[in-house]
């Protein structure tokens, strides 16, 4: 598991409008996609270098197309950018103000200190 690699994958998601349209619609190709032509590029490196290793395991990719955020706060996801890309592509399914920030709330609730390692 990595849990660099699936920060990575939410916090440069989440810095592309488009990318985030096409997770919320597509995740399972998105996903695919998003492993096999940026997971192993270097952030904010524009030199085309790249690393050839990363990858994500089954428990990382199936809960990034699931959408699970439950499942990548307890694969050790970091919970700010998990809240803020899916935020960007589910706060409009919420007719509240905050609707999808009172969910995630909700559905994490049963977590208690200390939380899941989230050191990379």
């Amino acid at each position: 598991m990595s849990k660099y690699l699936l920060n990575k994958f939410l916090y440069t998601v989440d810095r592309d409008p488009e990318l985030v349209e096409r997770y919320r619609e597509d995740p399972r190709g998105t996903v695919a996609w998003w492993e096999a032509e940026r997971a192993n590029q270097l952030l904010n490196c524009h030199t085309g270098e790249a690393s050839t290793w990363l990858a994500f395991d089954d428990p990382e990719r199936e809960a990034l197309v699931a959408h699970d955020y439950v499942k990548l706060f307890e694969l050790g996801a970091h919970p700010f950018l998990t809240l803020t890309l899916f935020i960007a592509a589910f706060e409009r399914d919420h007719a509240e103000p905050l609707g999808f920030q009172k969910e995630y709330a909700l559905r994490l609730q049963h977590f208690s200190l200390p939380y899941p390692d989230i050191a990379t």
